[in-house]
């Protein structure tokens, strides 16, 4: 069996500066703006997981309301390679391609215009694989596959990658796991079984060689982390 790290982030996480929000009216020529609104507000309350990107904005109702109106959009949003922990701007992430088993969220979200100001009240996603399994199998049969995140194989593969990320000496405290992002398996003919975790990996205020069980440490910044 073999283990493929892939770190998404670690130690401290920080802050991308707020975004500069285009003005939300009742007007035809507002809902692009409103649809940058709801993603705004979709990633700010994302915390688990890859942030999301707008791929296609599939319906939308205005109803006017005494000063204002009522907005309901229907969204097509995509996975990015960004962790919700990266601070890259959602906008500037990689999709997820098809083949790397992307994930899609099909979402409705309401905004509330009123006196010149709008406000997401509401909104609700249901996600899912771009492609099926099946549909998978048949475009790239060869390709790697997800596996549960809390399945033997996959705490195992996790397990290796913090234990690894420990064993560099060059850290001055230890790490621990705060998210497993996704993990793949996949069969080569050379290596037999691979492994790939994506995990999130938080400095601890251990120090490296310390006897505390890491299991046992705190981060560092744990109101950052």
């Amino acid at each position: 069996m073999k283990i493929i790290l892939v770190l998404l982030s670690s130690a401290v996480l920080l802050c991308s500066a707020a975004p500069a929000f285009e003005l939300v009216t009742c007007s035809e020529n507002s809902h692009a703006a409103a649809a940058r609104l709801a993603m705004h507000h979709i990633n700010a309350h994302h915390d688990h997981g890859y942030k999301l990107r707008l791929g296609k904005t599939q319906g939308i109702k205005v109803v006017t309301v005494n000063g204002g109106c009522d907005v309901e959009l229907h969204l097509k949003l995509l996975e990015t390679k960004c962790h919700v922990v990266n601070p890259r701007h959602f906008e500037d992430c990689e999709i997820r391609e098809e083949h790397e088993r992307a994930v899609m969220a099909d979402c409705t979200v309401k905004i509330t215009v009123k006196m010149g100001h709008a406000k997401v009240t509401k909104y609700e996603c249901e996600t899912r694989q771009v492609k099926t399994d099946l549909e998978m199998m048949v475009m790239c049969p060869g390709c790697p596959q997800l596996i549960a995140l809390d399945s033997l194989e996959g705490g195992r593969s996790v397990d290796e990658v913090v234990n690894k990320v420990n064993q560099n000496t060059t850290n001055k405290h230890y790490y621990i796991l705060q998210e497993t992002g996704r993990v793949e398996s996949a069969y080569l003919m050379s290596v037999g079984m691979m492994y790939s975790a994506e995990v999130v990996l938080v400095e601890t205020r251990c120090p490296m060689g310390s006897r505390i069980a890491i299991e046992a440490c705190e981060p560092l910044c744990p109101d950052r982390a």
